[in-house]
């Protein structure tokens, strides 16, 4: 039996396995669980590693350091069981110890997907129809209609839809979209082949192109050095008035003291699961402003999105392990650098 080490705490598994997933896993692998109560410490890990055929980590498990990799003898896979690995994996260990042994590295981001597109689309409805600004009024006491917003609104039936990113959660939004009626659908994406974007059917443009003409824009674009700030002031005003703007993504793929500035005219509409810093602080400007959404970074969550993560990662063990080939591979781009 192939030998795991699961450092995530009982209450991650809990989270992201089923019952019977999570036996499945102990039935087909020699697993030794974490049962400090509590994430271990990337020293602890070290002390844990060696003899190990695999390593399960999740959200709150700690950075893979040096000294974990130089006592992991035996490690030939590190299974991810949440979304980004950027909190555990750093740009030198990854150049130092994950390519050289060519360790398999793989995560769990499309059971996420599901669950984040689906917010996409809530928000997309909710922030066009100004339906949060309703809700506040009404349980504040205002007037049945609040005269201070607008009758006329956006809607998706119509609209031009801007996606910056055909990640996975970008293709899930723009499957999702197909019983809205939007005009049209354009895409920002380098790495998207012509002949992908004709199957899906959306348009390819440039970011300038895609912010001046799209209604709504939403972003899954991955963090990485290149789209880090990518969305600057320059985009920002290209927006129409009135136009919508949301990210799930990450914080960091927008410049937010340009976005703050933009958003300070009060002319566009923003939602954001994300953001830079995260969380924000108690007395950061956008708490205050009325035409901003902010969500603390809960597009993720969804029970059945959720619970595909462990399967998806026994899943990614099974396949490792019988020589086939690992849906879920984070390859050199995707691996965040």
């Amino acid at each position: 039996m192939r030998k795991v080490l699961c450092i995530p705490t009982k209450r991650h598994l809990d989270y992201v396995f089923s019952k019977e997933t999570l036996e499945r896993l102990k039935g087909e692998f020699d697993v030794t669980f974490n049962e400090a109560g509590r994430d271990y410490t990337s020293e602890e890990v070290a002390e844990r590693i060696k003899g190990f055929d695999a390593l399960i980590t999740g959200w709150g498990s700690p950075p893979l350091t040096d000294e974990v990799f130089e006592n992991a003898d035996r490690l030939r896979i590190i299974v991810h069981s949440a979304g980004s690995i950027r909190p555990i994996l750093s740009k030198d260990v990854v150049e130092r110890y994950v390519i050289p042994r060519g360790i398999c590295v793989c995560n769990a981001p499309k059971a996420i997907a599901y669950n984040v597109a689906e917010t996409t689309i809530g928000l997309m409805i909710t922030v066009s129809h100004r339906l949060i600004e309703h809700i506040i009024g009404i349980r504040e006491g205002v007037r049945w209609r609040n005269p201070e917003v607008p009758r006329e609104v956006l809607s998706m039936n119509g609209s031009t839809i801007g996606i910056v990113g055909v990640s996975k959660v970008g293709r899930e939004v723009i499957r999702l979209l197909s019983p809205f009626y939007v005009k049209e659908i354009l895409v920002y994406d380098p790495y998207l082949p012509d002949e992908e974007a004709e199957k899906l059917g959306v348009k390819k443009v440039s970011l300038e192109e895609l912010f001046s003409r799209s209604g709504i824009v939403s972003i899954h674009a991955p963090l990485t050095e290149e789209t880090y700030h990518m969305i600057n002031e320059r985009h920002l005003k290209l927006l129409r008035d009135g136009a919508v703007l949301i990210n799930t993504s990450r914080g960091k793929i927008i410049d937010h003291d340009a976005l703050l500035r933009e958003c300070e005219t009060g002319r566009i509409l923003v939602a954001l699961d994300v953001t830079d810093p995260e969380p924000l602080p108690i007395d950061s400007p956008f708490r205050r402003l009325k035409n901003v959404v902010i969500t603390p970074h809960v597009a993720g969550q969804g029970l059945y999105g959720i619970k595909k993560i462990g399967e998806m990662t026994l899943k990614a063990l099974e396949d490792f392990f019988a020589g086939r080939e690992v849906e879920n591979r984070v390859n050199s781009r995707g691996m965040i650098y």
